[in-house]
C-alpha cells in the first residue's frame, strides 16, 4: 500500500488519506469545535489544489512511508465519524459539496484498482488483486446503427449530481453517422496486430508513432506474448485473451491507428452522447471508457466553480482528451451519459477501450429506420448462428397477429396479467403521484393501460411509444374517444432508442408502464443496458411499473408458444413476409417451419424459423445460404424468479419497491423505483 509504479500512479494508502483529506478540508470546517487529525496531513494528501497550499510532489508519494498505514486508517475513521454528525446539519450550498466529495470518492475507488493493477504488472510473479475477478464479456459482434443527425443537445440534464465540466446543457448541429453498438473486440486487436498494425506508420498519428518507437509499443499494456498466442493480466491475474471480451488498456493513438485500420473513425464526443441517450448502445458503462475524438475543452458558457474547488475540472482543459461511458471498474450508479472522462493521448493504464464510428456512405435519407432493418438483416443472416431481432415482429400486420395470439387459449401471459391488473389497479393507482407522465413502451393497442388510466384519474399526460404507427394511430384514437380530457402525446419509434422526453412529459412526475414480459425478449445483458437506459430517460425520483412472466412447468410454457391454431406460427413467418416487402427477400414461407422450445440453461422460451432444405436467400442486398435443418433464431423470452428480478433491478441502478404475483400459472407485476 506504500509503492509507488510510475507517476502518474499511487500509492493506496495515499489513496485513503487524501479522499479523507478531502472533507476534512472542504467540509468539517463547517462543524463547530472540529480539530484537525494532523496539521502535517494538509501537506501530504493534498493533490493539486493550489488555492489550499504546497504538497508531497506527485511522482514522490511513494516515499510516505510514514504515516503508517495504521495512522491513516485512523485518520479516515476520524473523518468518517465526524462527517456522520456533520451530515444532518447540512444546508445548500454544502450538501452540494457532499456530493462532490462522495463522487470524488468514487473516482478514486476507480483509481485504486488502476494503480493496483500497474503495481502488479510490475512484478514478474503476476500477482492477482483477487483470482475470483469477473472480467467484462462480450455477447455478440457489433453492428453499426445509424443516427439521422441534426440540432441535439448536449450535457447534463440537471437531474441530479454532475461535475461541473459536463454542463451547461447546450446545443449543436450533427451530421449523420454510424456508431457500431457494441465494443472493440481482443479478437478484432489481435487481427490488427497481425496486419502489422504497430508496424505501419502510415496508420498513425506522428505523436502517436513517436511513443511506439520510443517505447516499444506492440500490443495492449498488459498484453503478454505465450507462444503462439496471447495473454492478458487482469485483476484476477494472468490468464489466456479472451477474444470476445473488450479491448482495454489502449492509447488515443493506438485507438486511432486501429479506427484508420479499419476504415472508420472514433466518434465525437456529441456523437457518442446522442447514440447513448438513445439506447442504441451496449456496453455502455460496464465495460470500458471509450475514447472520442474530442479534445476536453470547456462547453459554450463553462465556469469553473467557485472556490478552491474550482480547480477540480477547469484547469485540465488542456492537451487531453475526452473518454465517455465507464468501466468494469467504475462504481455502480457513478458514470452518467454525459460524464466527460479525460486523460492524455498517451496513457494506458486507464481501463480504456473504444468503439468505431463512421459516415453514412450515401445520403441523409439512408441514416432512417429502413437502413437499420437491413443493416440486422444483413448482420444477423450473415452470422454463424443467424438470428434477427424480435422488434422487427411489429409490423402493422404482425401486431394483429400478435393481439390475436393474446386471445388463444394457450397463451396465458396476456390473460393472467389483464386478471392481475384488474385486482390490482387500485393499488397501482397509490404509486401514481397526481399530474403525472405515464409513459409506456410498447404500447400496441393500449388496451392494459386502460385499465390503469381507469383507476389512476390522475395521470395527466400518456405517452404511447411503439414501433407500428397504425396500431398506434387506432390505439391514439381510442384513447382520445375515451378520455377526453387526457393528454396523449403518441410517439412512432422503436423503444429501443429513447429520445429526449418532450418538455410536456419532463416537467412532471413521470412513471413509466412496461407490461406483458417483454423485458422477457431481451437477453440479460440487453436488458440491465434497457432498464438502465429507461432510468435515464426518466430522471431521479421516477417509476416503473413492470410485467413479467415468472418460471412454471415447461408444457404450459411451449404449448403458449406453439398454440394449436398455429397463430404464433403465422407470427414468427411474418418476420419473412416483411422481409420480402420491405427488402427485396426471396424466402419462401413453406420452406420454414415453426420451432419452439425451453431452454432450461437461459431460462427462456426460443422460437425459430427452422430451413426444412437446403437453400439459399436473397435479402437486403445480398444472398445467405441456409443448411437443411439451420436454425433462425427469432426470439427469447425470459422467465423470472422474484429473486433474479430484485437483482436485475438493483444492477441497473433501480429499487424493487412492490411486487404482486398472480395464481398459477404466474405472472408478477413490480414497481420499480429510481434514487
Amino acid at each position: 500500500m506504500v509503492v509507488q509504479s510510475m507517476p502518474d500512479a499511487s500509492p493506496s494508502k495515499w489513496h485513503l488519506g487524501h479522499t479523507s483529506w478531502f472533507f476534512e478540508t472542504f467540509l468539517l470546517p463547517r462543524l463547530a469545535g472540529y480539530r484537525v487529525f494532523d496539521p502535517a496531513f494538509a501537506y501530504l494528501f493534498n493533490s493539486y489544489y493550489e488555492a489550499v497550499g504546497p504538497r508531497q510532489p506527485r511522482p514522490e508519494r511513494g516515499l510516505l512511508t510514514r504515516p503508517p498505514l495504521h495512522e491513516v486508517l485512523a485518520y479516515r475513521a476520524h473523518v468518517d465519524a465526524h462527517m456522520e454528525r456533520l451530515i444532518p446539519d447540512l444546508a445548500e450550498p454544502d450538501l452540494a459539496l457532499l456530493d462532490l466529495g462522495l463522487a470524488h470518492e468514487e473516482q478514486h475507488q476507480e483509481l485504486l484498482l488502476m494503480d493496483v493493477l500497474h503495481l502488479f504488472s510490475r512484478s514478474p510473479l503476476a500477482p492477482a488483486y483477487d483470482p475470483r475477478w469477473q472480467e467484462p464479456e462480450g455477447d455478440r459482434p457489433g453492428r453499426f446503427v445509424s443516427l439521422p443527425g441534426g440540432l441535439v443537445e448536449l450535457g447534463h440534464d440537471g437531474d441530479g449530481f454532475a461535475f461541473d465540466n459536463e454542463g451547461p446543457r447546450h446545443t449543436t448541429y450533427l451530421q449523420p453517422f454510424q456508431i457500431c453498438d457494441r465494443l472493440v473486440t481482443n479478437g478484432d486487436w489481435q487481427a490488427f496486430i497481425d496486419d502489422g498494425g504497430y508496424q505501419r506508420p502510415d496508420l498513425w498519428l506522428a505523436d502517436g508513432w513517436a511513443r511506439v518507437q520510443a517505447e516499444g509499443w506492440r500490443a495492449p499494456l498488459y498484453w503478454q506474448r505465450q507462444g503462439d498466442g496471447w495473454q492478458e493480466l487482469g485483476l484476477g491475474g494472468l490468464r489466456p485473451l479472451a477474444p470476445d471480451a473488450p479491448v482495454r488498456h489502449i492509447s488515443y493513438y493506438e485507438a486511432c491507428a486501429y479506427a484508420l485500420w479499419a476504415e472508420a473513425r472514433l466518434p465525437s464526443e456529441a456523437e457518442w452522447e446522442v447514440a447513448a441517450r438513445s439506447g442504441m448502445l451496449g456496453q455502455v458503462e460496464d465495460s470500458a471508457w471509450q475514447w472520442t475524438a474530442s479534445a476536453y475543452a470547456p462547453y459554450p458558457g463553462f465556469r469553473p466553480s467557485a472556490g478552491a474547488v474550482g480547480e477540480y475540472n477547469g484547469k485540465f482543459m488542456v492537451s487531453q482528451m475526452v473518454l465517455r461511458g465507464g468501466a468494469s471498474i467504475t462504481p455502480a450508479g457513478h458514470a452518467r451519459v454525459s460524464y466527460r472522462n479525460f486523460f492524455y493521448p498517451h496513457q494506458r493504464w486507464m481501463f480504456a477501450g473504444l468503439r468505431l464510428a463512421r459516415d453514412p456512405a450515401g445520403t441523409q435519407q439512408e441514416a432512417g429506420p429502413d437502413t437499420s432493418f437491413a443493416e440486422d438483416v444483413r448482420a444477423g443472416l450473415g452470422a454463424p448462428d443467424k438470428s434477427l431481432p424480435p422488434k422487427y415482429f411489429y409490423d402493422a400486420t404482425g401486431s394483429e397477429l400478435f393481439e390475436a395470439i393474446c386471445r388463444t387459449r394457450e397463451y396465458y401471459p396476456t390473460r393472467m396479467e389483464t386478471a392481475l391488473l384488474e385486482a390490482i389497479a387500485g393499488e397501482l393507482s397509490s404509486v401514481i403521484p397526481r399530474g403525472a407522465a405515464l409513459v409506456e413502451f410498447g404500447s400496441g393497442a393500449s388496451l392494459k393501460t386502460r385499465l390503469l388510466l381507469d383507476a389512476a384519474p390522475q395521470v395527466g399526460v400518456y405517452l404511447p411509444i411503439d414501433i407500428s404507427e397504425s396500431a398506434l394511430r387506432k390505439a391514439t384514437a381510442m384513447l382520445e374517444a375515451a378520455y377526453p380530457r387526457l393528454r396523449v402525446l403518441p410517439q412512432v419509434g422503436d423503444f429501443g432508442h429513447l429520445p429526449h422526453l418532450p418538455a410536456a412529459v419532463a416537467s412532471r412526475p413521470r412513471v413509466a408502464f412496461f407490461p406483458g414480459s417483454t423485458l422477457g425478449n431481451f437477453s440479460p445483458p440487453e436488458a440491465l443496458r434497457f432498464l438502465r437506459s429507461v432510468r435515464r430517460y426518466l430522471g431521479r425520483d421516477s417509476r416503473l411499473i413492470l410485467g413479467l412472466d415468472m418460471q412454471k412447468d415447461v408444457a404450459s410454457l411451449e404449448a403458449a408458444y406453439d398454440d394449436g391454431d398455429g397463430i404464433t406460427a403465422q407470427f414468427n413467418k411474418n418476420l419473412l413476409t416483411r422481409i420480402n416487402r420491405e427488402l427485396g427477400g426471396t424466402f419462401d414461407l413453406d420452406a420454414f417451419q415453426h420451432l419452439a422450445r425451453w431452454n432450461p440453461q437461459a431460462q427462456c422460451m426460443e422460437m425459430f424459423l427452422v430451413s426444412q432444405r437446403d437453400q439459399v436467400v436473397n435479402a437486403a442486398g445480398q444472398r445467405f445460404h441456409f443448411a437443411a435443418g439451420e436454425r433462425l433464431h427469432t426470439e427469447c423470452s425470459h422467465k423470472y424468479s422474484l429473486e433474479g428480478i430484485a437483482d436485475m433491478a438493483a444492477q441497473s441502478g433501480w429499487r424493487l419497491a412492490r411486487h404482486w404475483l398472480s395464481p398459477a400459472p404466474q405472472v408478477g407485476m413490480f414497481v420499480l423505483e429510481s434514487g
